[in-house]
């Protein structure tokens, strides 16, 4: 345990300067895109049903009128991009709930396609929108989704507020049943959390029986990325989040899913286990290191810097129709930071290309991050290094999702710090019960 308090605690100092962000400038300009490199278009759709009381992502209640006019802002910020001389692969979808809208979905995705060389479109949903109009409206548009269960469990269900919107254990499960046999995806794929305050083993272990019996291409766990905000908020509700379990919670779910004899999965990253070959793009962007985001909220890394777009809608739409980008704040990376997050960022997606490494930086990770590597070294985290690359033992995965862990709650710390400045008006939408706020 020592060593994963020492990498919590050296990775959270990390992010005070990691995640410093600053405001742009008037003179702002997007970074050109660079040739030979590819990227991946992340498109952020804020809107959800009910809002997750353990979600730190930039959403608001949805409002058919609002959304309609932030999808056509979003319509046109991607045409930017497209001008700007970007073109993507790839793109991933993520929120909130991008299906929350399918028209307007649909219409973002058929732009995205006829502008850009993408191959494949990634997508979140709710297990609620897994009936058949919308597999029907998403059948040759969408070609991997990711629906959000979090959790098998009824009572852990009712208490991060999905039971009465997304159904229960039963439905949930029997939707996924369902979506699977349809085969309108190539990749099926479920998400969950762990160490959630008031799960158990017991339920944990429920939740990883299901998933072997029901046919998805695979299953995401993540850790809870409790951001100080919502760790109070969390503690005054259903309880105090214990790190302490989180490695044995995770040591159940490798065992459970990969490691025990006859398990069907095998891993894809630090949290994500494939089922077969159709394995998801991660929402973590592990394939592709350069991405610009569009979206209110959404973040970008280019040039080694960290774009953060404004999180009010109002403005979002605001700066849009003025033909201006979106982006309000930034931070740049230095030399060493970007072998950090590098490091990192390879790791998590279980191998370190060094021949790419040396091509980039002028140096081995040895030498370049000589503490980080020394401790990743000593504490077992290397199952594997040769001249070419460095993979990860089953101890390394472990301190891989104590690394991203804390890393992106110093994300949602930046996110929580934009949710606050947004003005009074927005403030009230976004913390109003989601089953009103269509009447405001």
């Amino acid at each position: 345990m020592l060593s994963e308090r020492i990498l919590s605690q050296t990775v959270k100092t990390m992010n005070s300067h990691y995640l410093a962000m600053k405001p742009i400038n008037d003179d702002f300009e997007l970074p050109h895109p660079k040739k030979n490199l590819k990227y991946m278009l992340y498109i952020h759709v804020p809107f959800c049903e009910r809002l997750c009381p353990y979600c730190s992502f930039n959403r608001f209640p949805y409002k058919k009128t609002r959304a309609v006019a932030y999808f056509k802002a979003l319509r046109k910020e991607i045409r930017m991009l497209a001008d700007a001389g970007y073109d993507f692969e790839s793109a991933y979808f993520g929120g909130g709930t991008p299906t929350i809208n399918l028209d307007e979905l649909v219409k973002t995705i058929n732009l995205i396609k006829r502008i850009f060389s993408v191959k494949e479109i990634s997508c979140e949903t709710n297990p609620n929108h897994l009936g058949d109009a919308y597999l029907d409206a998403l059948n040759g548009k969408v070609d991997r989704l990711s629906v959000g269960v979090q959790s098998f469990d009824d009572r852990l269900l009712k208490q991060m507020d999905r039971y009465d919107k997304y159904g229960n254990a039963q439905s949930i499960a029997c939707a996924l049943e369902y979506a699977s046999k349809a085969k309108v995806f190539k990749s099926l794929n479920a998400d969950f959390i762990f160490n959630f305050p008031a799960q158990s083993l017991t339920s944990l272990k429920h939740d990883l029986n299901i998933i072997q019996e029901i046919n998805i291409n695979q299953a995401t766990f993540y850790p809870l990325m409790a951001s100080p905000v919502v760790e109070k908020s969390l503690k005054a509700t259903v309880g105090m989040v214990d790190y302490n379990r989180e490695r044995k919670f995770y040591e159940t779910i490798c065992h459970e899913l990969c490691d025990k004899r006859g398990a069907k999965f095998t891993y894809g990253s630090a949290w994500t286990f494939n089922a077969n070959s159709g394995n998801m793009i991660d929402e973590y962007i592990v394939d592709y290191e350069q991405y610009p985001a569009v979206g209110s909220g959404s973040m970008s890394y280019l040039d080694n810097k960290l774009f953060v777009n404004t999180f009010s809608i109002n403005e979002y739409i605001e700066k849009i129709d003025r033909g201006e980008l979106s982006i309000s704040s930034y931070v740049k990376f230095k030399k060493h930071d970007q072998m950090r997050y590098r490091f990192m960022m390879q790791l998590f997606g279980l191998k370190l290309d060094k021949v790419q490494w040396y091509a980039d930086f002028k140096c081995t990770p040895a030498s370049g991050l000589p503490a980080e590597y020394a401790f990743m070294k000593q504490n077992g985290a290397f199952e594997n290094e040769d001249d070419n690359y460095i993979t990860l033992s089953n101890r390394g995965r472990y301190l891989l999702v104590v690394m991203m862990r804390q890393f992106f709650i110093g994300v949602n710390s930046v996110r929580d710090k934009g949710r606050m400045s947004l003005p009074s008006s927005e403030q009230e939408l976004l913390f109003k019960d989601g089953v009103t706020a269509d009447k405001l």
